[in-house]
């Protein structure tokens, strides 16, 4: 070894076995240790050069060496696993400057705070079940910040994200995720034998691009609200989905959208100009001195 060189980094299965690192179900752990699979989801995230690189729940560390392989200029690690931060601690000395591993939950942190250099930001993980749509949503709120995600779902919720208007997997998550990426595309199947252990679904990849103009909060929550009403009910015509937001034939005529439509044949467009006259008209509420009426709770995905 060189003067300098720094420890080469324990192969991903000596790893595995050195820390103990038998998944865990209750973190929605489900390991790629298949190093040629991890390279083609690394390889799916695009020309990494010069980018910094957000990965959520690396494990034992399989997507992260791929990701390193590639002329990412820094890739950042968030663990809430403290086995698996130990094990990754070796992979950062083995890759010094390169490799931070962050310890905490990241659904607490903003991408773009992990990412502060110039260098754009993307996301690449291999996303834990039990979070993986709550850390979307939350990403998509700063999607203006990041140049790409690149991540992995159950193929259920996968669909659900790439959905088009008039499908059965149509829904808010769809629309949502659609409204702040100008694309967003299923690139990779991969069956339960791909992971350990094997989960009782198939799995996806998808890829994401977002819009580079920034709706802002208020709007965002505004077109959470109409997607919460209008899909909570998706049985019922928009006039009755959207009562709970109240004034509905009124929203919906300033919309331009007929009241006897079901929330699945809308297009994202005009879920977003019923999401604009909504903010709209309670700007005018709160600019005319009234109190803005709650709209319905937020529902599962």
């Amino acid at each position: 070894m060189n003067g300098g060189a720094a420890p080469p980094a324990p192969g991903l299965r000596e790893t595995v076995a050195r820390y103990g690192l038998e998944p865990r179900k209750s973190l929605g752990q489900h390991f790629l240790l298949d190093p040629a699979l991890c390279a083609r989801i690394a390889a799916l995230a695009g020309d990494l050069a010069g980018r910094q690189v957000l990965e959520v729940g690396p494990g034992p560390g399989g997507l992260t060496r791929a990701l390193l392989a590639t002329p990412a200029a820094r890739v950042v690690a968030v663990e809430l696993d403290r086995r698996a931060v130990a094990a990754l601690a070796e992979l950062a000395a083995a890759h010094p400057g390169r490799l931070q591993v962050v310890e905490g939950d990241a659904l607490e942190m903003d991408p773009a705070a992990l990412l502060p250099g110039p260098e754009p930001r993307r996301i690449v993980a291999n996303l834990p079940y039990n979070v993986a749509t709550p850390l979307l949503l939350r990403w998509l709120r700063g999607a203006a910040a990041l140049e790409g995600m690149t991540l992995m779902f159950q193929q259920e919720v996968a669909e659900r994200i790439v959905a088009a208007p008039g499908t059965p997997a149509y829904g808010r998550l769809g629309v949502l995720a659609q409204w702040r990426c100008a694309e967003v595309r299923l690139l990779l199947r991969l069956p339960p034998g791909a992971f350990t252990p094997p989960p009782k679904v198939w799995s996806a990849v998808v890829g994401l691009v977002p819009r580079a103009e920034d709706p802002g909060p208020a709007l965002f929550a505004a077109m959470e609200r109409v997607t919460a009403a209008a899909f909570g009910q998706r049985r019922k015509m928009l006039r009755g989905a959207l009562r709970p937001l109240g004034g509905a034939e009124a929203l919906l005529g300033e919309a331009g959208i007929a009241g006897d439509r079901r929330a699945e044949t809308l297009s994202v467009a005009e879920f977003d100009r019923l999401a604009r006259a909504l903010l709209a008209r309670e700007g005018a509420v709160r600019a005319a001195g009234g109190e803005v009426r709650p709209g319905p709770p937020r529902r599962p995905w």
